[in-house]
């Protein structure tokens, strides 16, 4: 039986989920939106920072000045269209252009270093503003051709048409830009070379997604070039991927390069089938709020026996009506891969694709993965990492970082531990795991995922993070180290707090988003000024891990020490 805890809204029954809120300073500086350009600083940072270039003659200075107060006097017009060069990606994948002649700093989706466009400005923001692409006038660098057909549309392969040598350039130089500027990690420090890992690649560029999610539409979106003629036959229900910048139009999609190729399987048997009138099938309408076909979800396993791929299909439809479906299910159970097809009932007018209730409707209620020599369960809504490939990779850095002993008399706190997998794949290794997460469901599976493993040394509670209280570490030994693995908005300031309070020997930060990564280690090594807090920690390790070519993601995993 689970013992009782003192964190504040942390027991073992549910409780309400709130988001957790930004910090304001993060929150409200538009210079973090820029954090990630090598070269968009505010004037007095580009001034002190050429000061300390012996190299640059004076006149080179006067010029950088020069060049700084033209674009602070510069502002393009709403509206207004120029002509413009790409000179690199910002993190999140937009293009990085300078006005000519003024210095003046646009970013613009979908363009690439190299690549020469008009663009008209579209919005104003800060220090900056952003251009929407018109035309291209000459192509960018270290171009390729993009295998896939809907790469130029369906926003989730933004530079599938930039060479992988230079994706991960341009990732790796937008997490340095990142440390540097908003995590306030000087690039002169002679140890910093040696902190700033290289970024690891994926071996895998294509099929690498174990789960992607497609959404059914009434209103099928074309992009301008293959807009039907009049009079051409128009089929307006789709399948796909949400148009860029609408929540309500629906790209149509026949194949995903990204999803492995039984899911293309079930995905083409869908496509040609679920549009047949016989079947009384309609798209949900997210306007009308009328409609049964919300969601398509595919995610492949593998069998633990025999390692061949195991599928499983969930639909998620706005009521239960199995009869509606039973002709589909039919159809793709004879897939050989597909193990498993669900329902999820969603009945609210949002467009989540998880259920207030599942159904089976046909084989087991989940399927099975093997992450470092562990098997887990996975059922339609739990979380596992979505590059199964290269988290094998992630799990041995976050191994490594973690410098564990091996004699097993060593505690390990795991924060926001999800299903449990990191801190189960160290456990076999160290005195008990104790892990915490917001999410019911990933504590469920957590703990089941410890039975199946027969792994008795691991302890997971569900709770808030973002609302422990001044008595949080009572809850638990003393730790000798800390795995931090926040979802994209980082960690709030009371966690920080703790931390620094807690003092563990060492901590593994693992981000899906460098820029609050970057923010939260200038606090843990730093300090926070205003608030009098000072830090504790010295960054030893950056690592920076690709797991998701093509996309604008980045992984990373850091180590800290204290200091």
């Amino acid at each position: 039986m689970m013992r009782s805890h003192s964190l504040r809204h942390l027991t073992a029954t549910t409780t309400t989920i709130s988001s957790p809120p930004w910090l304001p300073k993060f929150r409200s500086s538009s210079s973090s939106a820029l954090a990630s350009l090598s070269f968009a600083q505010n004037p007095q940072e580009n001034q002190q920072q050429q000061q300390k270039q012996q190299t640059h003659c004076d006149s080179s200075n006067d010029d950088k000045k020069s060049d700084s107060n033209r674009a602070s006097s510069y502002f393009p017009k709403r509206g207004q269209e120029l002509e413009l060069v790409c000179e690199s990606l910002a993190y999140k994948g937009k293009g990085v252009c300078k006005v000519a002649d003024t210095g003046f700093v646009v970013l613009c989706d979908r363009v690439l270093p190299g690549e020469k466009f008009i663009g008209r400005v579209t919005r104003k923001k800060g220090s900056y503003a952003e251009v929407t692409k018109l035309k291209t006038l000459s192509p960018h660098w270290d171009s390729v051709d993009a295998p896939c057909e809907y790469a130029s549309y369906c926003g989730g392969c933004k530079t599938q048409n930039l060479s992988y040598e230079a994706q991960l350039r341009a990732k790796e130089g937008q997490v340095r830009d990142l440390v540097v500027h908003v995590g306030k990690f000087s690039d002169k420090d002679p140890e910093f070379a040696g902190i700033m890992k290289p970024i690891v690649p994926c071996d895998i560029q294509f099929h690498y997604r174990n789960k992607m999610e497609f959404s059914f539409g009434p209103k099928r979106w074309f992009p301008k070039e293959s807009l039907p003629k009049r009079g051409d036959h128009i089929e307006n229900y789709s399948l796909g991927l949400h148009a860029p910048g609408f929540f309500d139009k629906v790209l149509n999609i026949d194949k995903c390069l990204l999803q492995s190729e039984p899911a293309n399987l079930v995905l083409a048997a869908v496509q040609d089938y679920w549009r047949d009138p016989q079947l009384g099938l309609s798209p949900y309408d997210v306007h009308s709020h009328s409609g049964f076909l919300k969601h398509l979800m595919l995610r492949t396993g593998s069998d633990v026996k025999t390692g061949l791929p195991e599928l499983m299909v969930n639909f998620v439809t706005s009521s239960y009506k199995p009869e509606l479906l039973k002709p589909l299910v039919e159809k793709i159970s004879s897939v050989p891969e597909v193990v498993s097809i669900m329902n999820n009932v969603n009945t609210s007018v949002g467009n989540t694709s998880v259920g207030e209730e599942e159904y089976t409707l046909f084989g087991k209620s989940n399927i099975t993965e093997t992450l470092r020599g562990l098997t887990f369960k996975i059922s339609a809504n739990s979380f596992f990492q979505t590059n199964t490939h290269q988290a094998e990779v992630l799990y041995k850095l976050i191994e490594d970082c973690a410098g564990l002993r091996g004699d097993g008399s060593e505690i390990v706190l795991d924060l926001f531990c999800g299903t449990g997998t990191i801190g189960l794949t160290l456990a076999r290794w160290v005195k008990h795991v104790y892990g915490y997460e917001v999410v019911p469901q990933a504590i469920s599976d957590a703990c089941r995922n410890a039975k199946l493993n027969n792994i008795s040394n691991a302890t997971f509670v569900q709770g808030d993070l973002n609302k422990i209280g001044e008595d949080f570490g009572n809850a638990f030994p003393k730790p000798d180290i800390v795995i931090s693995d926040p979802n994209r908005p980082g960690m709030h300031m009371k966690l920080i707090k703790f931390l620094l309070k807690l003092k563990a020997p060492r901590i593994v930060y693992v981000s899906c988003n460098p820029a609050t990564c970057a923010r939260d280690l200038d606090y843990l090594c730093h300090g926070v000024g205003d608030q009098n807090i000072k830090g504790c920690y010295k960054l030893k390790s950056f690592q920076p891990v690709d797991m998701f070519p093509h996309t604008p993601h980045i992984e990373c995993v850091c180590l800290l020490e204290l200091s």
